[in-house]
């Protein structure tokens, strides 16, 4: 009898379901309809507004290219990377209107203009309009200590809607690695859209990290030691992916900077037929009046490191690293060693973290042979790597390395970290010849450096030599032939 009552009310169960479906269904399909003609009727909306913005004082139309980079006045390379593209672009298309979509509020335009004459002693010849974002606090990743990904890539949305409302530009380019924002104005602001990757927000390597339990500044030590938590973060570092490959392959055109950022943007947003390698602009032409006979400073050596302050530099390595030289090297009669670590400060979370970097030097005892040198003009950056014995990289699995070409360019020996653009690009034989040295460990870091320092002056003026030569391919006139070529495209 409870049976017969139970399966009664199982079949009355599925039948109320199934007088659901078709109501349900239809009314799923209004609500689709409804979101099409309201998205339609934005569209329209952004149309009309681009057609009036994009008529010129003479009543003709100009097209409008913009660039979206919330950080445009943070002196790195993806910075250098923006106005040398804007520089290509302003030769060959004069009478187009140049936009920048920026974050930085607390600076005038022409300030900004002045810190990459400055920083990167590149002037630009025509105006460019400064389209000021209030909701850059949106993809700042202190707002998100968990899912860091998703909360910044959703607030990037949000923050090129902002822009989108301001601006709506007839070609649009992502320039600082904000993929979600490419469907935003393909589909509502109805662009042309391009992307330049200097580094995928999810890699491959990011993901094995994860299942191999490895402990990194983006994987938590809490949860490495815990298989549970690792497998719901592998979960979501995989779904995170799937979406960042769905709206990266909105882009028309896509440049990456590195073989390595190459093969990762393949595998994930699958686009190889619109795909190219444009390597980012390096000022090597200015270091070229730097001699390269051996520089001296008065006694010892100097120790260089060039890199923004962000926690995937891994400045603490350096720190360490040569914190271990100073002991290996106290038993010797050798000159005074000197480390100047060199870089921009975006925001308070970077000049937390230079501040945590002083608190290691002291902690290690080497604070008297540490210096920083926060957001300096280009001449001084020139001097100091005109003075430079040795050139420090540590960056994991770095994209590029701009700081890496500019330090082989002045004639530093660089040392570098064994991975990411570095091994694949930068730090490679030249017919057949050392250029740089590569490492990964304290150790290996703290061996090399004593290698370099323990080499005759006639075999370290040879590396610079191959150096020098070598980065030739990566000066600002090939970067503007490349770029161009790519971005011919987006203006069919």
């Amino acid at each position: 009898m409870a049976a017969t009552e139970r399966g009664w009310w199982l079949y009355e169960l599925l039948r109320f379901f199934y007088s659901l479906f078709f109501p349900g269904l239809i009314v799923c399909g209004i609500l689709c309809l409804c979101l099409i003609l309201i998205l339609w009727g934005i569209r329209v909306l952004l149309q009309r507004k681009k057609n009036s913005a994009s008529t010129g004082k003479k009543g003709k139309d100009q097209m409008v290219i913009a660039f979206f980079h919330p950080y445009c006045s943070a002196g790195g390379g993806g910075e250098r990377v923006l106005w040398c593209a804007l520089r290509a672009l302003q030769k060959k298309y004069p009478t187009a209107v140049y936009v920048v979509y920026t974050g930085d509020v607390n600076i005038s335009s022409q300030q900004i203009l002045e810190g990459a004459f400055r920083r990167f002693n590149i002037r630009l010849t025509h105006p460019v309009r400064f389209v000021f974002l209030r909701k850059r606090y949106l993809v700042e990743d202190s707002l998100y200590p968990y899912f860091t990904l998703l909360g910044q890539s959703l607030g990037s949305i949000f923050l090129g809607w902002e822009a989108l409302m301001q601006c709506v530009p007839d070609i649009y380019i992502d320039s600082m690695g904000y993929a979600f924002t490419l469907p935003l104005f393909k589909y509502l602001g109805g662009c042309r859209v391009g992307s330049y990757v200097h580094y995928p927000t999810i890699s491959t390597d990011m993901l094995s990290v994860v299942k191999n339990q490895n402990a990194r500044f983006n994987n938590a030590t809490f949860i490495t030691r815990n298989p549970f938590l690792s497998k719901v973060k592998l979960i979501y570092y995989y779904l995170f992916a799937f979406l960042y490959g769905l709206v990266g392959s909105c882009s028309d055109i896509v440049m990456v900077n590195s073989s390595w950022t190459l093969n990762h943007i393949l595998s994930l947003w699958k686009v190889g037929h619109c795909t190219n390698i444009v390597y980012p602009p390096c000022d090597v032409h200015t270091f070229l009046d730097i001699p390269l006979e051996e520089k001296k400073m008065t006694p010892g050596h100097l120790l260089v490191s060039v890199g923004q302050f962000r926690p995937e530099k891994n400045h603490p390595l350096q720190i360490r690293a040569f914190a271990k030289l100073l002991n290996m090297r106290k038993t010797e009669s050798l000159p005074s060693l000197k480390l100047v670590l060199i870089g921009g400060c975006r925001n308070q979370d970077d000049e937390f973290r230079v501040n945590q970097l002083r608190r290691l030097c002291e902690d290690l005892g080497v604070q008297e042979d540490v210096e920083f040198k926060i957001n300096i003009p280009f001449d001084e950056l020139k001097n100091y790597l005109s003075k430079g014995t040795i050139g420090l990289h540590t960056m994991w699995n770095e994209h590029f390395g701009i700081g890496v070409v500019e330090c082989m360019a002045a004639g530093t020996i660089i040392l570098a970290h064994n991975s990411g653009g570095p091994k694949l690009d930068i730090v490679i034989p030249y017919e057949g010849e050392v250029t740089g040295f590569l490492a990964e460990s304290e150790e290996g870091y703290a061996e090399t450096m004593a290698h370099i320092l323990s080499m005759s002056e006639e075999k370290r003026l040879q590396i610079r030599n191959n150096a020098r030569a070598s980065v030739s391919r990566f000066s600002d006139q090939e970067f503007e032939v490349t770029f161009l070529s790519s971005m011919e495209k987006l203006f069919k």
